[in-house]
């Protein structure tokens, strides 16, 4: 998946939101909409990620000191689930298409001879719902209804490599392990419902991702504790049902 310009997508982001949200405020939702006979919504849209990457330096044998790495912005397709439990709280499963993600070196220009700063030395793939419980403020035939939901995110990485440069500083073929990582995960957001069943979300997220990053090559081991801590804005359209 090719990520779009964090920039770019941030101002489409905004924007989208922004008028799908006036645009409801032209025109009050039906109260006789169903809505309160729609327990379920199924949502699609997009997860504009920003990592907030803070990581121990890499330590371990033959290991110059100040080696770090950092995470580029990516973007992926958000799918949530939403099941209201009552005309204020609801239960929503949250997920993204897995993005890949790299890994950047942060530290000095070179290692020995070897370039490392900004060189990508790592990939991977990471599965990661959340599950919330969100208060909704205001009546549920209310024009806009902000909300709040907190709950746990489940992060499991996969599809793990090591690049051609990282293998380069590592002085070899390097294996690359992070163990799964459970954490709090926070919302803030608002829904609108501009036409019966139909309804649109623009929110923004923070997850606590902690993890420990080991790498093998040929049995020296390096490691760094990494909390990526990503933040994310999300705009999507759900289907009530």
């Amino acid at each position: 998946m090719r990520a779009v310009p964090t920039r770019i997508t941030a101002r489409l982001l905004l924007s989208l939101g922004l008028a799908a949200l006036l645009g409801a405020g032209s025109a009050r939702a039906d109260p006789n909409s169903g809505a309160g006979d729609s327990p379920n919504t199924i949502a699609l849209g997009l997860y504009d990620v920003s990592f907030h990457t803070h990581a121990d330096d890499i330590t371990g044998p033959y290991t110059p000191s100040g080696l770090n790495v950092r995470n580029p912005s990516i973007n992926t397709l958000y799918i949530g689930y939403m099941r209201r439990l009552s005309p204020h709280f609801d239960l929503e499963l949250a997920l993204g298409v897995p993005p890949l993600t790299r890994t950047v070196a942060k530290g000095p220009g070179e290692v020995g001879s070897v370039p490392y700063n900004g060189q990508t030395i790592a990939t991977a793939r990471w599965l990661a719902p959340s599950l919330l419980a969100k208060y909704y403020f205001f009546s549920p035939d209310a024009l806009l209804r902000p909300y709040l939901g907190v709950g746990v995110n489940y992060t499991k990485f996969y599809s793990r490599q090591v690049t051609a440069a990282g293998e380069a500083i590592s002085g070899g073929p390097t294996s690359l392990s992070l163990p799964v990582a459970v954490g709090p995960v926070g919302t803030v957001g608002v829904a609108a419902q501009p036409l019966k069943h139909v309804v649109v979300i623009l929110s923004g997220s923070a997850s606590w991702v902690n993890t420990r990053l080991t790498t093998n090559t040929a049995g020296i081991l390096r490691t760094s504790h990494v909390e990526f801590n990503p933040r994310a804005v999300i705009f999507a359209v759900g289907y009530q049902f």
